[in-house]
């Protein structure tokens, strides 16, 4: 079987060192060459047609971002972004994803060579994964408008679409992974302000879900934060697990409230899938909505049949619109899923479901 053929780009050479040395350890994998910068690396891409690049952020002569929009508009490729355990560094990284990027590794500040060797099973993980996963064109910037003339003027208003009155009892549980940022932002962005409550879990390491959160909270029409322990989970709401802890539903009295926790991982993630669809098949049971989207390996697919059994409606994200079609696979072999649909149907699916009305002609299983 052929070598998945990598080149690092990274400005530090000691970076570029580590990244080869652990992807080189691998059997099935090879680093064919390594940048210091953006610009050499698009020759040694041109010349040595890798499979998969691993991207740092911060580079002198063109920065990571540039350069991934670059790539993905001219010679689109699997893109893993090399990121910084900061605030800064977390903003970009979702810049990034949205551009096109794979997935991310978040290197330490402060013990560069421990750390990455620490994390060679993850990088190696994710490099395997983007050399699988489906990479779309980016599209080019739109040209800008031209300006308004003439006193009052202004952009023509939106129109308002009257939406039937939505059923608040439910509760919509998300699970994803690989390529899941882009994916949430897709569902949640056509949600109305009073739409159910909303309880998402997304792979993700600490340091990243607070500015994942607080990007998606700026575009949605209902608020998104990270979840709190203990905190009552309402509608018009949606509740994202912090980066390297669970999130589980519960009951108090009659109110749903979070439970977020730092237990062992489940299924080699924390937070987990399982353990937020469990929790839903158990405490919720028919007043959810499942809702399994892209992601790498199984977190999630028995404990969505749970749900579907305890009698949860979900609907699985499919092969074609899916970065990696995991998690939605397994979803789908344990037969947890009522609806396979394209990302851009499932919104508006579940929002017909709500409001009882028909949606269209579906993929039933």
């Amino acid at each position: 079987m052929a070598k998945t053929r990598v080149v690092v780009v990274d400005d530090s050479a000691l970076v570029r060192s580590l990244l080869a040395e652990i992807i080189n350890r691998q059997h099935d994998m090879q680093c064919v060459g390594a940048a210091s910068d953006p610009l050499v690396a698009r020759e040694m891409i041109r010349e040595l047609n890798p499979d998969v690049i691993t991207l740092d952020v911060e580079m002198p002569r063109m920065d990571g971002l540039e350069f991934l929009s670059r790539l993905m508009r001219l010679r689109p490729m699997p893109v893993v972004m090399v990121s910084t355990l900061t605030e800064q560094g977390a903003e970009i990284t979702l810049r990034a994803l949205e551009m096109g990027a794979v997935d991310f590794v978040a290197k330490p500040r402060i013990g560069v060579s421990q750390g990455l060797n620490e994390l060679a099973g993850d990088i190696v993980d994710k490099i395997r994964v983007a050399a699988a996963a489906q990479v779309r064109r980016l599209a080019a910037p739109a040209p800008a408008a031209p300006a308004a003339t003439g006193a009052g003027a202004a952009a023509p208003a939106r129109p308002s679409v009257p939406l039937p009155r939505l059923s608040t009892e439910k509760i919509i549980c998300i699970g994803a992974s690989t390529g899941g940022t882009e994916a949430i932002r897709e569902v949640l962005v056509p949600m109305p302000a009073d739409a159910p409550a909303i309880v998402i879990t997304q792979h993700m390491p600490p340091g990243f879900t607070t500015s994942f959160a607080t990007r998606l909270d700026g575009l949605c029409k209902i608020s998104v934060a990270e979840a709190r322990d203990g905190q009552r989970i309402l509608p018009g709401h949606a509740y994202i697990a912090p980066g390297g802890r669970h999130l589980r539903i519960d009951r108090s009295g009659s109110n749903y409230v979070a439970v977020v926790e730092d237990t062992e991982p489940v299924n080699r993630h924390r937070p987990s899938v399982e353990v937020l669809f469990k929790s839903a098949a158990r405490v919720i049971g028919p007043n959810a909505i499942g809702i399994m989207l892209t992601g790498m390996g199984a977190d999630g697919a028995s404990a969505m049949r749970e749900m579907k059994d305890a009698g949860s409606y979900n609907y699985v994200q499919d092969e074609a619109s899916c970065v990696v079609f995991g998690m939605p696979r397994m979803a789908i072999q344990h037969g947890a899923a009522h609806e396979v649909l394209p990302l851009n149907q499932i919104a508006p699916a579940v929002l017909a479901r709500l409001a009882n009305a028909p949606a269209g002609v579906r993929h039933r299983i």
